[in-house]
């Protein structure tokens, strides 16, 4: 499967982010203006948040209003309150990315 390159680009961030903060995921989002959005996921004692919901976050915080693409890196499955939050604001399906950054969905 060949990856638009802004697609393989969020990919790469939320790889880096991942790998950067040493966290079991990574995502990445890209907003109705281009603009990119990475992060980590968040596990503290009085708050729990999966990478993409930071990610998501941010870009709400930012002033995005939809998204066009969400990539989340993780040895795992992305749950389903990532794919909600991102089907809410456009994004119909997850690049999901293991680790090396291999597509797997």
């Amino acid at each position: 499967m060949t990856l638009d390159p802004e697609d393989s680009k969020i990919i790469t961030l939320a790889r880096a982010a991942r790998a950067r903060n040493g966290s079991a995921e990574g995502a990445a989002v890209r907003d109705e203006t281009g603009r990119t959005y990475s992060a980590t996921d968040v596990k503290l004692a009085a708050l729990s948040l999966s990478a993409v919901q930071v990610a998501v976050a941010m870009a709400i915080s930012s002033g995005a209003r939809s998204l066009e693409a969400v990539a989340v890196v993780s040895e795992g499955a992305p749950g389903d309150d990532d794919r909600a939050v991102a089907a809410e604001l456009g994004v119909p399906s997850l690049l999901v990315a293991g680790p090396d950054g291999t597509l797997r969905s």
